[in-house]
């Protein structure tokens, strides 16, 4: 009986762990295409379609305040800088699924 036991509890675990790694593949996925959006229109705001942005805006200052306001933390200006870096090293979407799939 002790066994049976044994093998459902097994039979279950397996399933809970596979659905919480689908959940975190998803949500993963989910926040790396958000970022990567996020840093495409901050590039393209700070370049106003020149082929470098100019110096001296306080884009990510004001932009940090108003997201922290409405969101809370994680969007201070390094992160949002981040966020930036991040897109500028992947501009071509397809390239970025291709990376990390």
């Amino acid at each position: 009986m002790e066994s049976t036991t044994n093998k459902l509890f097994t039979s279950i675990r397996e399933i809970i762990n596979q659905s919480r790694l689908k959940v975190f593949r998803a949500a993963n996925s989910a926040l790396l295409e958000s970022y990567w959006q996020i840093g495409k229109l901050i590039v393209e705001d700070e370049q106003q379609g020149k082929l470098r942005a100019d110096y001296g805006k306080a884009t990510l200052k004001n932009l940090s305040a108003q997201l922290s306001a409405e969101f809370g933390k994680g969007f201070d200006e390094s992160n949002l800088r981040n966020i930036r870096s991040f897109y500028n090293s992947f501009p071509i979407r397809d390239a970025l699924r291709h990376e990390l799939s």
